[in-house]
């Protein structure tokens, strides 16, 4: 077990293995489309702060509903929702993300 890790550690270190987080986010679709977004009360805003909308996610078996929460703001940047997209007769669940 211990040479593996030296084995992957050097495997980083040289470049063979790359990882980034687009290559770490999972997609996640299902044929079941998520149900009408629940409303939530948006708080009063907070400096420094933008809200996240709730969304429903995926549990493995059915919709759960993810409440909003606040996010620390980046500068000159914006929060995209999570948001489920349609394609075929898939659904396919788009993290949320800054954009």
């Amino acid at each position: 077990m211990y040479e593996r890790k030296i084995l992957v550690v050097a495997l980083l270190a040289a470049g063979v293995i790359c990882t980034t987080p687009a290559m770490a986010r999972s997609q996640v679709y299902v044929t079941i489309g998520p149900p009408p977004p629940i409303v939530e009360v948006v708080p009063p805003p907070r400096h420094g702060y933008v809200w996240a909308p709730g969304y429903w996610g995926w549990n493995g078996h059915k919709h759960v509903w993810a409440k909003g929460q606040w996010k620390r703001q980046y500068h000159g940047r914006a929060w995209v929702p999570d948001q489920w997209v349609q394609r075929g007769d898939r659904w396919y669940l788009e993290r949320g993300h800054w954009g």
